[in-house]
């Protein structure tokens, strides 16, 4: 039988660690679903020499380490986390040249948007209103409405957990796809991001690619902060804007990726379903698919409290006391609907902690 672990505050004074971790903190309280048991052990990333400490300090107690930054795309369990959770709270950003800015891996990612269209810098003007942090927009290649991080991202500078040392990585070396990169593919888990570097266009235009965010402008050159207004104006439209108080804006925002297909997949939908270019492949709607396989907005399993929104069939929301168990069950019955009906399986988009 294996001991117990000393007292958390006891092992912190023997070890004289400037780290700061503590016991049990409740996960639901940190991610957007607001569901999820406690974290065994929690420690606040507040300068970056904290990392490889704490990791350390996990491995010298044989626990798991993950890190946490905003919690928007995170389902976690509804017995928490066994090992230690490092929650992201770097801070700061420093311009390194024309338009090109560092951000620290905790800064909010749509207060650095804000910034950056309010000084007349195009290039993450689409992604405006996706919650979390800047740290955690390279893992998935966070993307909307035409546009997606790996446009602007120059680099990004990680603690190597499997080298033991601090790397910069280029954005080539980052790997980006869509939805993805080697961060949350072949390398998951091995990288901690503490700053991501991106470059801007001061004076640029806007992108303007997207059908339905064209639609919104009589002119073809809107200025990034008009983009940035219309794109927080249909995700609020859409209940994936997350505020205080709106209607099913417990989410994860978009539970399931956009399926990349190929093109006689594709060619055996209706002419209706729409369907993009994406290289030598095609990428269809996951909300499309879902709604015309019989899923109706706010269809929820009997007897659950979580629901699909009742403003977009996309997001998986919590009404309010929702279980991981629930929202994982409604996931896969929205999978099982779908590839009955079309034969493609949706990914889910959400990190399992």
């Amino acid at each position: 039988m294996q001991a117990a672990l000393p007292a958390v505050s006891l092992l912190h004074e023997l070890l004289g660690l400037r780290v700061n971790i503590t016991g049990q903190e409740s996960l639901a309280r940190h991610t957007t679903l607001e569901v999820g048991g406690g974290a065994r052990y929690w420690t606040e990333i507040t300068h970056e020499a904290d990392i490889p400490e704490a990791l350390a300090w996990a491995e010298a107690q044989g626990v798991t380490a993950a890190v946490l930054g905003g919690g928007s795309n995170v389902l976690a369990g509804d017995d928490g986390y066994p090992g230690l959770v490092l929650h992201m709270a770097l801070a700061g950003q420093r311009e390194t040249g024309a338009g090109r800015i560092e951000v620290a891996a905790g800064e909010d990612w749509d207060g650095f948007v804000a910034g950056c269209v309010a000084r007349g810098w195009a290039g993450v003007e689409c992604l405006s209103g996706i919650p979390g942090s800047v740290g955690a927009t390279p893992v998935q290649n966070v993307g909307a409405y035409g546009q997606e991080v790996a446009e602007a991202i120059v680099g990004a500078r990680a603690w190597d957990r499997k080298a033991g040392a601090w790397v910069t990585l280029t954005n080539a070396e980052c790997g980006f796809a869509y939805r993805s990169s080697r961060f949350n593919r072949e390398d998951r888990g091995r990288f901690v991001i503490t700053a991501v570097e991106l470059q801007l266009r001061p004076g640029g235009a806007a992108t303007l690619r997207y059908p339905e965010l064209r639609r919104q402008f009589a002119t073809d050159a809107p200025s990034p902060l008009e983009v940035r207004e219309a794109v927080r104006g249909l995700r609020r439209g859409k209940a994936m804007l997350l505020e205080p108080g709106m209607e099913d804006g417990r989410s994860a925002g978009s539970f399931f990726k956009n399926p990349v297909v190929d093109a006689e997949v594709a060619a055996a939908l209706p002419p209706a379903a729409p369907r993009y270019k994406d290289g030598q492949r095609v990428k269809l709607s996951a909300a499309w698919l879902i709604e015309n396989a019989g899923l109706h907005k706010g269809f929820q399993l009997p007897g659950s409290h979580a629901a699909l929104s009742r403003k977009h069939v996309l997001a998986i929301v919590n009404r309010g006391g929702a279980t991981a168990v629930e929202i994982e069950a409604l996931a896969r019955h929205v999978q099982a609907v779908v590839s009955e009906r079309w034969k493609i399986r949706l990914e889910p988009e959400p990190v399992r902690l």
